[in-house]
């Protein structure tokens, strides 16, 4: 996908942000293209057509919302489960060696603790695999705590987790950054009162996301030089 250039009001950030809320799939970890591999692999096996946009379209979503996802575009005679369960089987082989960054990260890392701004995940992964890579990509010690996606009710794009991450740092949500590859996230920041950068991974921004007037950048690099003139 072509890296997307610099967008939103320059004016955007005008503060230095008192702490930073990263998510992790697609964001920070390069879990995406190994996810749709896997959904392929598992569609195949199966004897299933899953097109690649399809498979897309999942990308930032809770797992617990993909079954009525893909019963609405494969029909209620679709084998939803036994796919899921092809696909975690496939997925959970090929990430058990470290999974590679995504650009930037460890320069934004970096550079937020040189600026003493505490950091957090706010993944809709759960805990015990979210744990797993964060810790395998040798990242895990670089963060105050992490928010799973099975420790929310209401998961992305509701707002929950990224309130209980500022409440968590005892901050308004307006005082934290938030950095998200999906729609989903990014929606769920924005109702949460946070402030955004979005990095898109495979998929490129909706309409309403575009809409919402935030940076959409190319890399966390150039989130890390955004924020360093608001400092």
């Amino acid at each position: 996908m072509k890296p997307f250039s610099a967008k939103g009001s320059p004016m955007y950030l005008t503060s230095k942000p008192q702490a930073a809320l990263f998510d992790m799939d697609g964001l920070m970890l390069d879990t995406e293209s190994i996810g749709i591999e896997c959904w392929t692999a598992a569609a195949a096996s199966l004897g299933t057509d899953m097109p690649r946009a399809l498979i897309i379209g999942m990308i930032g979503m809770h797992s617990g919302k993909t079954d009525i996802y893909l019963q609405e575009h494969l029909g209620r005679h679709a084998p939803i489960a036994e796919l899921r369960a092809a696909c975690h089987t496939l997925y959970m082989e090929r990430t058990q060696e470290p999974i590679a960054h995504r650009p930037g990260l460890t320069d934004i890392l970096d550079w937020l603790e040189a600026h003493h701004i505490p950091k957090a995940v706010c993944t809709s992964t759960r805990r015990s695999i979210a744990e797993h890579h964060l810790r395998a990509a040798g990242i895990w010690p670089r963060f105050e705590f992490a928010i799973c996606g099975d420790e929310v009710t209401h998961p992305k794009p509701a707002p929950e987790i990224y309130q209980k991450a500022a409440a968590a740092f005892h901050l308004p949500p307006e005082s934290c950054i938030v950095l998200e590859d999906s729609d989903f996230g990014v929606q769920a920041a924005h109702q949460a009162g946070c402030k955004i950068i979005m990095i898109p991974d495979l998929r490129p921004p909706s309409r309403h996301s575009l809409a919402l007037n935030i940076p959409i950048l190319g890399s966390l690099t150039e989130a890390r030089d955004l924020l360093a003139q608001a400092v």
